[in-house]
């Protein structure tokens, strides 16, 4: 689309003289299309000596204030930005002309006719404060911003390109920071050298690349082009991957080679740049060529079975010094430029060849015609993504490819309608060069220039589009942007071609007045009065009626709380509230542009165009749509949710951007809500509500204006004397669809509401309450979003059944979710819940505040009886125990304690025994004052403290409160005495080798009997290592239980291995075996016995203590064993009688004497019986024999050699004479 030039073009035109022309930048409005043109100056003072139409702009650049704009002349412009009075607020800003720099230069031969194109890049690098200057294939160096010569007078020839700064790093540049410097890459005709700049320049490595023109850099990623085709390298590894040809005609490529990583051999080398033979240049030389030299490590291929390798590489200089003498002998030219297409007369034309292109290309007289060239064109709209043209000719369509650092595709392909001339991106990636707290996308567009055939000839101009939408149905959408002239608004000349850049830094404009619609105003949320509500509290149900005249209390009392504690408001507050916004809006009321087209002498901003009015008007266009048809409802919506879609995720640049597309999702939003809400409208599905509720959120809407529109809720709005602020527009559209409402919605209450309705504000509050901690944001607002949320909770879990706890994405979980991080309305809350009867929850939300009492009350009133509704609390006493086990409040877990005792004692015995709880007790109190308020619960208590903490002295106690209950069981029930007397049958009629009788009867324990489990412990208590009144249990089990007299005329105990292990306390071994031997039939035990006395009937884990009684006297053992000799051989049963004292008589025969065993044992057994015993004792009698024997011999042996010794003493000392 044409725009048309300002008014104050006319003036731009009419510029003081050339020498210092002081040129201005303004800015006009335009509703058309996404971007308009706002000159940036006009009648560039191209040539010293006045107008030339010869001399045209190759290059624009800009930086803090300074205008750099390079021409065919081979001279850089330097322009110096004055800014406005700041007392002006309708001033602008002034160019003044501040140098014209003649870059140096080497001329070549190889130039057809001596052709210059002139300054063809300019290349600033502000980190390191030095800029980078290509004129006429030769780079020379400068610094920032006054472009004085850096380095000497030194220079860099036969360079088709300086470039490849790493996009990555771009807009994180702070000038003076240069501990790294920077790196960039210079396109040899050989190869490609990078190049690090900084207090000097040095080659970090060459790569083998011949002939490359273009080359644009992504970290150590950079897409390159030659005359032919495109390609990615790797820059630090040495790869890279042939891309597609530039003109898709072009069959000289490899198919093959397309896609394929490949290496890139380098060798090394004396220098990076040789003398041409044929240059007319003055003398070269290389300048301190070996004072800065550093290794590099090339990598090679990571796959396809190519071994790494690293080699070393000298760092070769930069520059070759202009005075420099040339070497005496030189090879053949071998950096010369490379020659391009012929130029040919009409459409056969070389795309890249038009004036004012950035890299004007070189041409040489072909010998044969040649393949039509196409000038390459390589941007980055991402961090990871690069944009090449390819295509037919210049006159046919181009088409955009977009490709990762991978060289895959990762976009559909734009189509050009012709091979464009120049290509810039604007937008699609955050803009680094903007200062701000945040960056965030934008939408992206790729401005081509070209020229279109039309009716009246051939225009030049600018083909707009998107690149970061798939356009998947119908045409991609277009835009065409013509230049006008700057001189009474004329439209240059057709044939005029046109440049454009996007520059390394932009510059802010003022834009349009939207105050009234973007500054904050007072809303009122309730219609009628705009303090308090209107509804009559009749017209509700008792419940919500209720609960809007608390509510009303509630605000009451907080306003005059506000008025006794704050001075009041003064007077005309909120006019000056207003006036102030308006005042701050006016101040945001800017954009800014970084791409700058130009033409002929004229230089513009390319403008994104405003959006409020673009987008509001699109509003408009949609709610036009909204007839009584469904389609049409259909259609408004689609259309209000395309605008949403088209803003979604949009990088707002400047706050002014940020306020407008924060109104305009906020008020497509609203109106997407009324829709939604208007029971006529067709249902929304579920990704249009999910669309509704993230742009709800996402516009940072206040959520009471949203409650607002829902009269079941309005009435849990809080507000505070201020008010509710928003933007004007968003409150002249919600109070007209307030006002609006019949009377039909005043009785509304939330039971009312659809399920689709109520699930809207599940998501949408929950999402609002992710906001919390933002200080921006008013307490009142989490007041009535909280209250808000409950409510909806609490009526959707109704239907939730009754005891299920809360899963993943459930609303249960969800509503304990709200409760359990607390909400804002703490009062509002219990009372929600107490009316809807959901005690756990309100248990829940009294944990969150830590109220322990009410926690334990509340969970007290379910246990006992009280309804409540959802049923979660499962097991409440279980809950209680483990609750109180965290608490360090003594009273409350002694008085809850007792209680859970006395309900369920060996549970509430837990809390006071819990080694971890954080509430002690001693063990003395505890027991009496289970004592007194919970009888049953006592003997659980003495368990703990005898098995668990080993307290010996309750083990008495605890015996007696066994003895209670097994000898209270035997007494009162027959079935516990048959069972008693059966198990001793059985016990007693398994085979060796048996268990003990302890571990048979834990083994046939039946689960969950308490009488059975207290026969055990007593048995562990019996038979362990405790002291304890032997004498006295004895007695009581004697006198409690009459022995049982049997049908045999026989009497028995029942409670026989307790008197085995009592009689062994007592030493009375001789009853003990005989119970061991004919009650129990525990004859492997008996026999342990005699050997071991009292401890074998130790009942007692490996781990408990051992008594340490030492073991009987071998007189003692002798005894017992022949007491146990005398039992076995009174067993009733002639097997058992024979097994056992056989057994016995072999295995410990050398305890008994062999005249006694044999006075004892009947006449009638066969000898074999005791035939191991008697050759045994035989044996022993023989060694006995044989051993006094040897020991005899022993004592005469030595008695003979002890009277030997005396003789010879008595000899040595003769006789002695005594007077």
């Amino acid at each position: 689309m044409a725009s048309e030039t300002s008014p104050l073009a006319a003036q731009i035109g009419a510029s003081p003289p050339a020498s210092t022309p002081p040129l201005t930048l303004t800015s006009r409005s335009s509703p058309a299309g996404p971007f308009v043109l706002r000159p940036l100056l006009h009648d560039v003072p191209l040539s010293e000596d006045g107008p030339n139409d010869d001399i045209k702009i190759n290059c624009v650049e800009y930086l803090d204030g300074n205008l750099y704009v390079g021409t065919t002349a081979s001279e850089l412009l330097h322009f110096f930005r004055i800014p406005p009075d700041s007392n002006d607020p309708n001033g602008t800003d002034t160019f003044i002309l501040a140098s014209r720099l003649r870059p140096a230069f080497t001329e070549a031969t190889s130039a057809p006719n001596g052709s210059r194109p002139g300054v063809q890049q300019i290349l600033l690098l502000p980190r390191v404060n030095k800029a980078c200057v290509l004129c006429n294939w030769t780079v020379t160096f400068y610094s920032l911003p006054e472009l004085s010569p850096v380095f000497g007078t030194t220079q860099v020839r036969n360079c088709n390109w300086i470039g490849g700064v790493d996009l990555n790093e771009v807009g994180y540049e702070s000038a003076g920071d240069r501990s790294n410097g920077v790196t960039i890459l210079l396109s040899l005709n050989r190869r490609i050298q990078v190049v690090k700049i900084g207090e000097d320049a040095r080659v970090v490595r060459k790569i083998d690349f011949a002939g490359s023109t273009l080359s644009v850099r992504r970290d150590t990623i950079a897409c390159v082009a030659d005359s032919r085709s495109y390609a990615l390298l790797d820059v630090e590894r040495q790869l890279k991957i042939p891309l597609m040809s530039i003109s898709s005609l072009d069959e000289s490529q490899p198919a093959g080679a397309f896609g394929q990583a490949q290496s890139l051999s380098s060798g090394p080398d004396s220098g990076i740049f040789r003398s041409a033979s044929s240059a007319t240049t003055r003398p070269l030389g290389l300048s301190d060529a070996h004072s800065h030299a550093r290794s590099t490590s090339l990598g090679g291929f990571i796959s396809g079975g190519i071994r790494r390798q690293d080699r070393q590489e000298p760092e070769d200089p930069v520059f070759q010094d202009s005075e420099a003498p040339p070497p005496s002998r030189s090879p053949a030219p071998t950096d010369k430029p490379l020659p391009v297409p012929p130029q040919e007369a009409g459409p056969s034309m070389v795309a890249g060849q038009a004036a004012g292109s950035n890299t004007p290309a070189r041409t040489v007289s072909p010998s044969k015609p040649g393949p039509v060239f196409l000038k390459p064109h390589i941007v980055s709209p991402t961090a990871e993504e690069f944009l090449l043209v390819t295509g037919t000719g210049p006159l046919e369509p181009g088409i955009g490819m977009f490709v990762n650092l991978d060289g895959d595709p990762t976009r559909p392909t734009l189509e050009f309608d012709r091979y464009p001339r120049e290509i810039a991106v604007d937008g699609g990636a955050p803009d680094l060069s903007q200062s701000g707290p945040t960056l965030r996308m934008e939408e992206g567009y790729v401005l081509a220039s070209m020229a279109k055939e039309f009716e009246d000839g051939l225009h030049h101009g600018l083909e707009i589009q998107r690149f970061d939408v798939n356009v998947g149905e119908g045409e991609a959408e277009k835009f065409w942007l013509e230049l006008t002239g700057a001189k009474e608004g004329a439209k240059l000349l057709p044939n005029t071609p046109i440049g454009i850049r996007s520059l390394l830094q932009g510059v802010e404009m003022q834009v349009g007045d939207v105050v009234d619609k973007l500054c904050q105003r007072k809303f009122s949320p309730f219609p009628g009065s705009p303090e308090t509500p209107t509804r009559s509290l009749r017209s509700m149900d008792s419940r919500t009626a209720l609960s809007i005249e608390r509510l009303s209390q509630e605000k009451e009392l907080f306003e005059r709380d506000l008025e006794s504690d704050d001075e009041p408001l003064p007077a005309g507050w909120e006019t000056k509230r207003n006036r102030e916004g308006e005042e701050f809006v006016r101040g945001l009321a800017k954009t800014s542009s970084r791409l700058a087209v130009w033409a002929g002498s004229d230089i513009w901003w390319a403008v994104r165009n405003s959006l409020l009015s673009q987008l509001e008007s699109s509003l408009e266009v949609a709610m036009a749509q909204d007839e009584q048809s469904n389609e049409h409802k259909l259609a408004a919506r689609r259309a209000l949710f395309a605008v949403l879609d088209n803003i979604h995720g949009r990088d707002a640049r400047t706050e002014l951007e940020f306020m407008t597309l924060g109104y305009i999702r906020q008020r497509a939003s609203i109106m997407l809500l009324v829709k939604f809400l208007d029971s006529s409208e067709p249902p929304f599905t579920e990704a249009e509500t999910q669309r509704l509720e993230e742009n709800l959120v996402e516009g940072d809407l206040d959520a009471r204006v949203v409650l607002s529109l829902i009269p079941a809720l309005r009435n849990e709005i809080v507000v505070n004397r201020m008010g509710i602020w928003v933007y004007g527009g968003v409150k002249t559209l919600t109070e007209s669809y307030i006002s609006a409402e019949d009377d039909g919605p005043a009785s509304q209450t939330v039971a009312s509401l659809s399920p689709a309705v109520l699930n809207f504000l599940r998501r949408f509050l929950t999402l609002w309450r992710r906001k919390k901690g933002f200080g921006s944001i008013p307490a009142e607002i989490f007041k009535t979003v909280d209250a808000s949320l409950l409510l909806v909770l609490l009526e959707l879990d109704q239907a939730t059944p009754r005891g299920q706890l809360g899963k993943g994405g459930t609303v249960r979980k969800e509503l304990y979710d709200l409760v359990d991080h607390g909400v804002d309305c703490f009062d509002r809350a219990v009372d929600l819940l107490e009316d809807y009867q959901r005690l756990y929850v309100l248990s829940r939300l009294y944990q969150h505040k830590k109220m322990v009492a009410d926690v334990l009350a509340t969970w007290r009133r379910i246990i006992e009886g009280e309804e409540d509704r959802g049923g979660e609390l499962g097991d409440g006493e279980q809950r209680i125990k483990g609750y109180l086990s965290n608490i360090g409040n003594q009273a409350l877990v002694q008085e809850y304690g007792v209680w859970l005792a006395t309900r369920n004692p060996k549970l509430g015995v837990q809390v006071f025994s819990d080694d971890k709880g954080k509430a002690k007790f001693e063990p003395t109190q505890v027991v009496e004052l289970l004592r007194e308020e919970a009888p049953e619960a006592v003997k659980y208590y003495l368990e703990h403290l005898v098995f668990g903490k080993g307290h010996t002295s309750y083990v008495n106690e605890l015996i007696t409160y066994y003895l209670d209950i097994v000898i209270e069981d035997l007494k009162s029930s027959s079935t516990s005495r048959d069972t008693v007397s059966a198990s001793y049958e059985a016990y007693r009629a398994l085979h060796s080798p048996k268990p003990t009788y302890h571990q048979f009867l834990a083994d046939n324990a039946p689960p969950g009997d308490d009488v059975w489990q207290s026969r055990l412990r007593l048995l562990q208590l019996l038979g362990g290592d405790h002291e304890y009144d032997a004498a006295a249990i004895g007695e009581r089990i004697n006198s409690a239980l009459s022995p049982v007299s049997k049908p045999e005329g026989k009497e028995q105990h029942l409670l026989v291995p307790e008197a085995i292990i009592i009689n062994g306390r007592e030493r009375r071994h001789e009853e003990a075996l005989r119970l061991l031997v004919h009650r129990l039939g525990d004859y492997d035990t008996a026999v342990s016995y005699c050997l071991r006395g009292g401890p074998s009937l130790t009942f007692v884990s490996s781990t408990a203590p051992k008594r340490r009684n030492s073991l009987p006297t071998r007189e003692v053992q002798t005894r017992l064993f022949r007491v146990l000799l005398s039992e076995f051989l009174a067993l009733e049963d002639v097997s058992d009688r024979v097994e056992q004292t056989g057994a016995l008589l072999e295995r410990f025969g050398g305890w008994f004497d062999v005249l006694e065993v044999l006075e004892l044992i009947p006449d009638a057994w066969s000898v074999d019986i005791t035939a191991n015993f008697l050759m045994a004792a035989l044996r022993r009698l023989v060694v006995e024999k044989h051993e006094a024997m040897m020991m005899r011999s022993l004592s005469i042996g030595e008695n003979l050699r002890v009277r030997y010794d005396l003789i010879v003493k008595s000899e040595e000392k003769g006789p002695v004479v005594e007077e």
